[in-house]
């Protein structure tokens, strides 16, 4: 038997085919989400992925509702398959959520601390450099205590370059020099570093504030980018959020 499970985001979808038996991910698959409307994207997509033998139920996390629907729709109309969102399963088997209203939590936070706690069994700080930059904290008790939500890096380059008439498109790369020469190396050197201060400055204040030293796990596309300008010692996941549905999945299989 195997099943599927997924994180839809703003900016892209991640979708995994899962054995069943040993929890292996036989195949990941990336698109970007607003291929979801194309009914006929999601047919040719899924055609060779979804079998006999799968599971009449997916699990996913998810931060667009109108995606999360029309992917809903699809599974249910096309292979008579469930698509459920990890917020309606009993998350407290694995990470227990201190904080005030659990609502407000995206799902695929709940996902990277489930996935970082279980694999780690430390205290964690999940950095994910997706459409924003999430930093979420969780204990080696298993306790998620919330984060931070920051600008993503991608959408911050658009922004800018949208609003300002004399900025160019440019693509992020790291500068050892921080003083630019022209247009295009301030503007990277302004990003890179100015992120890097970012991510140094926020995990101090919340290894000050809480008292404890943390594993740093970086997820999303910029994990790389920053790898050399980070203070502390840190790990790169880029299946983080997947590999916590999938402890998710586990804890709730018997009443999926």
């Amino acid at each position: 038997m195997e099943f599927l499970v997924g994180d839809i985001g703003n900016t892209s979808t991640k979708i995994c085919l899962v054995e069943s038996g040993d929890f292996q991910v036989k195949k990941i698959i990336y698109f970007d989400s607003l291929k979801i409307n194309s009914k006929n994207f999601l047919k040719k997509t899924f055609k060779n992925i979804i079998k006999k033998n799968i599971s009449k139920n997916v699990l996913f996390s998810s931060v667009v509702p109108k995606y999360q629907f029309k992917l809903k729709i699809f599974f249910k109309k096309y292979y008579k398959i469930k698509l459920i969102e990890i917020k309606n399963k009993n998350i407290n088997k694995i990470v227990k959520i201190n904080i005030k209203n659990k609502k407000q939590v995206g799902s695929d936070r709940i996902a990277n601390a489930a996935g970082a706690y279980k694999i780690y069994q430390s205290n964690c700080i999940i950095l994910d450099f997706g459409t924003a930059t999430t930093f979420d904290v969780v204990t080696s008790k298993g306790i998620y205590n919330g984060g931070i939500i920051a600008p993503g890096v991608n959408l911050s380059i658009k922004s800018l370059v949208n609003k300002a008439d004399q900025i160019p498109t440019f693509s992020l790369k790291k500068l050892n020099k921080i003083i630019g020469k022209n247009t295009i190396e301030a503007l990277r050197s302004g990003f890179y570093w100015g992120y890097s201060g970012l991510i140094n400055n926020i995990i101090l204040k919340i290894e000050k504030e809480t008292r404890k030293k943390y594993k740093i796990i970086f997820t999303g596309g910029y994990a790389n980018l920053f790898k050399t300008s980070i203070i502390r010692p840190f790990k790169i996941d880029k299946n983080i959020t997947i590999k916590g549905i999938i402890e998710i999945y586990k804890a709730n299989e018997k009443n999926l």
